[in-house]
């Protein structure tokens, strides 16, 4: 993929401002939560109606004397009218819940797509593909308790309680305070599932859960060298110790949360609930206090007393997921991206200029000390050093992946600071070692940073990359799907990747190894179209295989963050200072493989 391909991503329209906070994301629909509440507060009040007209015909029925016909048939026929109104007002509320639901998802995930597209690249590489998945994922759906069902258990929690109450406390307000003990006693339950033990335990949890889904994307992205080198039993011990700490989490949570979890279930049970009100009401009415028709409101709406406490307890986890669900999307979404200038400048050419270059990815580590380095048009500057010497902080330095702590990267006389990202990304072509093609057709694909381009140039661009032979070979050309018509090898995707940045014909390439995958043969057939293309192109390229050194203008050896070595190869082998030594190292490497394959070391000497 090449930064051109940025640009795409960049051309998309941008939300307002306040989008990026949640509340900005909830604001719009602030009308429609409204109507869920007052929907579900009609509902929830119109259930009782059926309780209530079952309780007030027990008193009428019961007591002594005529029955007043007149007052029974009213409270039938307001018992069935508020069963009515029950379903019709509560299925209104569970719709547009859902509804609502339904679009604030597609919102926060617009929204965390166009943050992800605008984020520093760099940023994507200190992050674990599962984690992010998570985020997108699980925890955006995780907000769907919140939206579609919270509401309407926060109504009948407070509002079916309240109405009951209000009824109760006319029959008799003695026995309406002994109903309250189970709820109380619930309610006295509730603080000990939020103290900071029973918190830290369900954050590891989530943070379980993240590894477990980082490790099993990790394991499938790599189970074709796990089976060809026969590492099946070390990439199942990550899986293993993910999942024997996500067993751990969940037990401690569990055993924090059991105890109190049965109280509260105890305690809001029915036999509990009536128990009580049956030994309270037994009380009054043996002393004469309270009539015995009197009891039965309380029987009935005692359960229904403790039936929404007991939904919001069961309801809990939910919220708290939900809760630390949209922290970790706020997270995502507070992400700055790269500041654009104010009044971009356009470049004066395409020579780039490192100077004084200090960049770490934290305060505590420096990557790199010091960079002076400049790279003229027309000319290949190949970046070598053992692992960890800070070669692809380098380049990533040039397409603006990050902004150098200290000093500065130019570009025809302009700081990368001061150039608007879309003539960045014009003039600045990037070809990763690791390939992703989308799902289109390979014409598609070669042709995404310009997407309006001619079909022969692209079928140009395919033959300097050595890869239009083996396109004509798929079974529909260049309009083969990739991922569902055939599927690449890594060098033929590479050679994919290749033919898009030369199709981009951006003024500045970066190569991250753009040959890592490919065979010898193809390796030099691409070197030569590279060579044949320089022109008055700026080109920088990470060079693990040193046989790309011989084509190279300047050699830039680094060490523990520092250039120690540059020049042209031949000059440097003269030398015979670190880079020879380097370079000696890897003949011997080479030449051991080949030998033990029976074959003869290839690749061309530095000149």
């Amino acid at each position: 993929m090449t930064t051109t391909d940025l640009a795409q991503a960049r051309e998309q329209s941008i939300p307002p401002p306040d989008a990026d906070s949640v509340a900005g994301l909830l604001r719009p629909y602030l009308w429609s939560f409204t109507a869920v509440v007052i929907l579900q507060i009609i509902g929830a009040v119109a259930g009782l109606a059926p309780l209530l007209a079952v309780a007030e015909l027990g008193r009428v029925l019961l007591a002594p004397g005529p029955i007043d016909h007149d007052h029974v048939r009213f409270v039938v026929i307001a018992g069935a009218a508020g069963l009515f109104a029950r379903l019709l007002f509560t299925a209104a509320s569970s719709g547009i819940g859902h509804l609502l639901d339904d679009r604030v998802q597609l919102s926060f995930r617009r929204r965390l797509a166009a943050r992800l597209g605008r984020v520093p690249i760099g940023w994507f590489s200190r992050r674990r593909t599962g984690e992010l998945a998570k985020v997108v994922g699980e925890d955006v759906s995780a907000v769907h308790p919140f939206i579609a069902h919270t509401p309407g258990e926060l109504v009948s929690a407070f509002v079916v309680p309240l109405v009951s109450l209000t009824y109760l406390f006319t029959v008799d307000w003695r026995l309406t305070l002994v109903t309250l003990i189970p709820v109380a006693l619930a309610v006295a339950l509730v603080p000990l599932m939020m103290t900071p033990a029973r918190l830290r335990e369900q954050k590891e949890f989530d943070a379980a859960m993240g590894r477990i889904a980082d490790s099993v994307v990790e394991f499938v992205q790599g189970i074709a060298v796990v089976k060809a080198f026969g590492g099946s039993e070390r990439a199942h011990r990550r899986f293993r110790t993910a999942v024997d700490d996500f067993v751990g989490s969940f037990f401690l949570m569990v055993r924090g949360l059991a105890g109190i979890a049965a109280g509260m279930q105890v305690v809001l049970s029915p036999p509990f609930v009536l128990l009580v009100v049956l030994i309270g009401g037994a009380a009054l009415i043996t002393n004469g206090s309270m009539a015995a028709a009197d009891l039965l409101p309380f029987l009935l709406l005692g359960l229904g007393l403790t039936a929404p406490v007991e939904a919001l307890g069961h309801g809990f986890d939910d919220m708290q997921a939900a809760r630390r669900a949209v922290g970790r999307i706020r997270d995502v979404l507070g992400v700055r991206s790269l500041p654009e200038p104010a009044h971009p400048v356009t470049p004066r050419g395409h020579r780039v200029e490192l100077r004084g270059v200090r960049f770490g990815y934290d305060a505590d580590h420096e990557v790199l000390r010091g960079i002076d380095l400049v790279l003229e048009p027309g000319t290949v500057t190949a970046v070598v050093g053992p692992s960890g010497s800070g070669k692809s902080t380098l380049v990533q330095l040039l397409p603006r992946f990050f902004d150098p702590t200290h000093g500065s990267v130019a570009l025809g006389g302009v700081d990368l600071r001061d150039i608007g990202s879309r003539r960045l990304y014009r003039m600045v072509s990037f070809v990763f070692q690791d390939v992703r093609l989308l799902r289109a057709s390979v014409a598609d694909n070669i042709a995404l940073a310009v997407p309006q381009a001619d079909p022969d140039d692209v079928v140009r661009a395919a033959r300097q990359a050595n890869i239009h032979d083996r396109i004509l070979q798929l079974p529909r050309g260049y309009d083969t799907v990739i991922g569902e018509d055939a599927g690449l090898s890594g060098g033929e995707a590479q050679r994919i990747a290749i033919a898009r940045a030369l199709l981009a014909d951006a003024p500045v390439l970066v190569l991250d190894e753009a040959t890592a995958f490919a065979d010898p043969h193809t390796e030099q057939a691409v070197r030569r179209a590279l060579a044949t293309l320089k022109g008055d192109r700026t080109i920088l390229v990470i060079a693990h295989r040193l046989e790309t050194i011989a084509d190279a203008d300047t050699v830039v050896m680094l060490e523990n963050g520092s250039i120690v070595e540059r020049g042209r190869p031949a000059e440097l082998l003269a030398q015979d200072g670190r880079f020879a030594a380097f370079w000696r190292s890897h003949r011997s490497a080479v030449t051991g493989q080949t030998q033990a394959h029976g074959g003869v070391p290839q690749g061309d000497e530095p000149r």
